[in-house]
């Protein structure tokens, strides 16, 4: 068994390619799914397609749910990182913390539909 990727549903195809453009990933491919919408996938280089973007014909907004949290992505420099999103106009929910003494310094953006991602400096 192996997870190959995550899906989820976006109000605008070229606003939600640049967020992740920003993050590092790469669109690799857009397919059509008959006339009612269109998957949009993306992955990190050197992995697979990792992340589906549901563009719905006619949708422009979706409520996100309780269940929902975040994905989350590694980062050799969370300053840089930041710095770079902000000058794209990414800003971060906070700064960056550490969950307990020790552990690796995290913080939050949220890509154009409100979803969550965080991002994890590597130790």
């Amino acid at each position: 068994m192996e997870l190959i990727h995550t899906c989820y549903r976006i109000g605008e195809i070229d606003r939600s390619v640049a967020f992740y453009e920003a993050l590092g990933f790469e669109e690799r491919r857009r397919m059509p799914i008959r006339e009612e919408a269109i998957n949009v996938f993306m992955g990190l280089p050197g992995d697979g397609d990792r992340l589906e973007l549901t563009y719905n014909h006619g949708v422009d907004s979706y409520e996100l749910g309780t269940g929902y949290n975040h994905i989350a992505l590694t980062v050799d420099d969370l300053d840089s990182t930041l710095a770079n999103l902000g000058e794209k106009g990414i800003d971060p929910e906070k700064p960056p913390y550490r969950v307990r003494e020790g552990g690796s310094r995290i913080c939050f953006v949220r890509d154009p539909d409100g979803y969550r991602i965080e991002l994890i400096e590597k130790s």
